[in-house]
């Protein structure tokens, strides 16, 4: 039987709350959404493959449901297997986390012909902002700025060639359909563009099963900046400032921090309310990140995001806005808990992703972690499902863990992390923890003078020792 949950029982909101969730996903993901289900009151239903037998979420959950061998497309990918788990431990609700299935419009939409509510957003809008190109066209019909390119995908070596012309080199050829960085190549002038519309399209086809590509203008050294949201689908949205995501790997993020060191209050609130205006014109509903790169002043969206993002502590960490729990009350009904003007944000918040990978070749390293000794004091956060003799299996994502600091500075905030990274102790297996220890020593970290192609350039210079 739905009841109230006591957050708003306490604000007199008399608003539904589930009977029980299960948690379609692994790893840290899974141990955060637990723990605001606990805090909601909600018994929780852990589902696990295999491999994930004697994980920390498995543990910890109210009942707990093996769905299938190793491989995700076996497990946490198989939609039936998931369905069952729901039904025959009486699930009303199911959180995706990130990963997996959380932007799969169909799964969102098979849920609901069970019964069972997606704690995400409508599969409108998952299915919307999975195609790149409607993306685009729909943030652009919104009012948010866009990387000039074209309209939509391109279907001849020709069209590209005058859209080129017009718009000029260097141009990034994007699959419609892509993500992670598959299915995307840099042409820098005319002779180079048709080998980069192959070998994109081939990639495309291959991971993707869909072979279309569209261009953009290739920014040579911008930010990449996200935007977090919040909307209850009833109109009413807001922005919850924004993350600095620059320092990455072929795409891939690995340090997170808020606020970004590249903007003032004006251009944060601008861009901010633009998207959140966006998020109410649309009725979004759920967590939703829209993603920019930034250069010279200028804001370009490059995508959106329907679910909640690895890199969500540091939005909590500086507005104290618990994210997930968040979800959790929209998708059983409740209006948002915070107008704009609620919206606070102090100080600042760094993330380093831990993962289980050689530091300089990033070769991934699954195994069994003998020591772990996660850091602690003010305002330091860890979120892991990791504890001394569990193995991590080779199966899945090479995250071990998330830290978290937050400091009143930035200044403070870097030294926090530094004394963080110092006591943080993982033994058994190799991890990117000296990349980390390495970057906060650096001058151009520390002056917050980044941007996406730094990190890559500054590994190149064998920076960091094994």
């Amino acid at each position: 039987m739905l009841r109230i949950a006591p957050q708003d029982e306490a604000r007199g909101l008399g608003k539904i709350m589930f009977d029980k969730i299960l948690i379609a996903n692994r790893g840290e993901i899974a141990l955060r959404v637990l723990r605001a289900c606990k805090e909601l009151g909600i018994p929780t239903v852990a589902v696990h493959s295999t491999a994930d037998a004697d994980a920390m979420h498995v543990r910890l959950a109210d009942e707990s449901v093996c769905i299938g061998p190793p491989p995700a497309r076996e497990s946490y990918l198989n939609i039936p297997s998931l369905l069952a788990a729901c039904e025959i431990t009486c699930a009303d609700a199911v959180h995706p986390g990130y990963g997996f299935l959380s932007e799969n419009a169909r799964f969102a939409e098979i849920l609901a012909e069970h019964n069972i509510t997606f704690i995400g957003p409508k599969p409108e809008h998952i299915r919307l902002m999975g195609d790149k190109i409607e993306a685009k066209r729909t943030a652009k019909r919104l009012g948010i700025p866009v990387v000039p390119g074209s309209d939509g995908a391109v279907s001849s070596n020709a069209e590209a060639s005058a859209i080129a012309a017009e718009i000029g080199f260097p141009l990034l050829v994007k699959a419609s359909a892509g993500g992670g960085g598959r299915g995307m190549k840099i042409a820098r002038s005319a002779a180079e563009l048709p080998t980069a519309l192959a070998t994109a399209r081939s990639e495309a086809k291959a991971a993707f099963g869909d072979d279309s590509v569209y261009l953009e203008k290739y920014l040579e050294r911008p930010r990449h900046i996200e935007i977090q949201v919040l909307g209850d689908g009833r109109g009413n949205a807001v922005h919850l400032g924004e993350r600095d995501c620059s320092l990455q790997r072929r795409h891939q993020k690995l340090f997170e921090e808020s606020p970004s060191p590249a903007l003032n209050t004006a251009a944060r609130d601008k861009v901010g309310e633009t998207v959140a205006q966006a998020m109410r014109e649309l009725n979004y509903q759920s967590a939703g990140t829209v993603e920019f790169l930034y250069e010279n002043g200028a804001f370009y969206f490059i995508e959106m995001n329907t679910r909640i993002q690895v890199e969500h502590p540091v939005t909590e960490m500086i507005t104290d806005i618990d994210l997930v729990l968040e979800q959790i009350r929209v998708a059983a009904g409740a209006e948002l808990a915070m107008t704009q003007a609620d919206v606070k944000f102090h100080g600042h918040a760094i993330e380093c992703r831990l993962n289980a990978e050689n530091p300089v070749s990033f070769r991934p390293s699954p195994g069994k972690i003998l020591h772990w000794h996660p850091p602690g004091g003010p305002g330091v956060r860890v979120d892991s499902g990791a504890y001394q003799g569990y193995v991590i299996p080779p199966y899945y994502d090479s995250l071990v863990g998330k830290l978290i600091v937050h400091g009143k500075t930035r200044t403070e905030c870097l030294m926090r992390l530094k004394r963080a990274l110092d006591e943080l102790i993982v033994d058994g297996i190799e991890t990117t923890l000296p990349l980390f220890r390495a970057l906060v020593r650096e001058p151009a970290i520390i002056d917050g003078d980044y941007h996406i192609h730094w990190l890559e350039e500054f590994l190149a210079k064998g920076s960091v020792e094994g």
